[in-house]
């Protein structure tokens, strides 16, 4: 618990909180509680001067400048564990929705114009016997594949170097061009900003599906938008975009492609025990003990 006296401040504005703003609010502060739209920038950090801890109610934090926070002794926590399989199953709900068109059959159906059952209707792609490519061999990337055997898949991970793990693996490149279904699990970094670009799209299977709920940035959207107009690949299904909640426009415009409004971890469960981790990881620093989930 906080000790008597301590100031709590909480920022319940409409829009995420502006960078001058936070700054402000953080003088005399102690501990930020934060989630992904914070910008918690190395110019932050320098006007918060009390700070000991950033907790990040996510398990991504590229929203934090977390080389600028360790340099100034500042503790950086993420919650992981705790949105893993909520985050899973919505990869699998948008690789169904996906390859089965079910939320282009929606449409359909909500503007009036399903004329009725016939044999070669809106057919999609079965999932058994196709493989699933994993970028991301993290806690996420694992927990999808857990479940690709009950989808009658198999899962192959990505990997840039020699084996690190006695995970099935492969090179990228050859996971772009031998995977039927491509999801994306790893962080964003600088090295993978738009790791999935136009070279990368094209040596996919035309038969094949994108999915991804890690990070927008990972994929450049403007090339994803050329590859399912030139047909290139079969379609997409995206959590996450390159500046949110601003989608491309071109994306708003394609049947062949399914867009959740970043919903990976979005379940009550999930989500209280997110914030709920935050909480222990600020309390246990300002407390003087070692953060439960700290970053690095």
């Amino acid at each position: 618990m906080l000790e008597a006296g301590s100031d709590l401040d909480l920022y319940d504005g409409p829009s995420p909180i502006g960078e001058a703003e936070l700054a402000a609010r953080l003088q005399g502060k102690h501990g930020l509680v934060c989630v992904l739209t914070d910008r918690v920038t190395a110019n932050v950090l320098d006007r918060a001067r009390d700070l000991k801890v950033v907790s990040n109610i996510a398990v991504g934090y590229d929203n934090i400048d977390v080389a600028a926070a360790r340099s100034r002794g500042i503790v950086v926590t993420n919650t992981p564990d705790v949105l893993t399989e909520a985050t899973a199953e919505l990869t699998w709900a948008l690789i169904l929705a996906v390859t089965r068109r079910v939320v282009e059959g929606d449409r359909l159906v909500r503007r009036r114009g399903w004329k009725g059952w016939a044999l070669d209707f809106m057919l999609g792609t079965e999932l058994r016997g196709k493989q699933l490519g994993i970028i991301g061999r993290g806690r996420i990337g694992r927990a999808v594949a857990a479940k690709a055997g009950a989808f009658g898949m198999h899962a192959v991970f990505a990997t840039r170097g020699a084996r690190t793990t006695d995970l099935p693996e492969m090179s990228l490149d050859e996971l772009l061009v031998s995977s039927d279904v491509l999801s994306i699990h790893t962080p964003l970094s600088e090295a993978n900003k738009h790791m999935i670009d136009r070279r990368a799209l094209a040596r996919m299977k035309r038969s094949a599906f994108l999915v991804n709920t890690a990070r927008g940035p990972i994929v450049d959207e403007e090339a994803l938008a050329w590859a399912l107009k030139e047909h290139l690949i079969a379609g997409a299904a995206l959590d996450v975009y390159e500046r949110e909640p601003e989608v491309h426009a071109a994306l708003l415009d394609l049947e062949n492609v399914v867009l959740a409004p970043h919903l990976g971890s979005a379940t009550r469960e999930t989500r209280t025990a997110m914030a709920e981790l935050a909480v222990k990881n600020t309390l246990a620093v300002l407390q003087g003990r070692p953060a439960l989930t700290p970053v690095g």
